[in-house]
């Protein structure tokens, strides 16, 4: 029998993170399974800009501080009833850290979001769902918002 504990939704708060919670809250509900929602915030090389009228430092906090209030509203309370939630927020590259994430805390399957791109937008924003199923050290299930409802029953 599969053994299913912990499952992760990595998200960027998009429509298509949207959907892939809900398959992930419907997983955790149906394993009795820990979810995490996880959510990383740019590197703070990447953000430093000149003639910033703040520190790169007080702007990463001030975006923690927001995505720490949005990690609360992306999952509303019907949602995640009945679930145990564990919500990270980390810095860094996307798929690394959620791939790290994944290793660190045992992660038994990975519920993403994907936009579906193709052609040059693929080329160029590069898939951050493509490379976690690359990498990832558990089953990764990829989810686009314009599939099938999930429904029981």
């Amino acid at each position: 029998m599969i053994k299913i504990e912990r499952i992760m939704v990595p998200t960027d708060f998009s429509d298509c993170s949207k959907e892939a919670l809900k398959y992930g809250c419907e997983f955790a509900r149906q394993f009795g399974a820990e979810l995490h929602l996880f959510h990383v915030l740019p590197d703070l090389a990447l953000i430093a800009e000149p003639g910033l009228a703040i520190t790169p430092e007080e702007y990463l906090k001030e975006l923690r501080e927001g995505t720490e209030k949005a990690m609360q509203e992306f999952m509303d309370e019907e949602m995640g009833k009945g679930l145990t939630i564990v919500r990270e927020i980390t810095e860094g590259v996307p798929f690394v850290e959620i791939i790290r994430y994944a290793r660190d805390k045992g992660i038994d399957m990975i519920v993403i979001g994907t936009h579906g791109r193709t052609g040059i937008a693929h080329v160029l924003l590069g898939s951050v769902a493509e490379k976690v199923v690359r990498k990832a050290p558990c089953p990764v299930l990829t989810v686009r918002p314009d599939q099938h409802e999930f429904v029981m029953p």
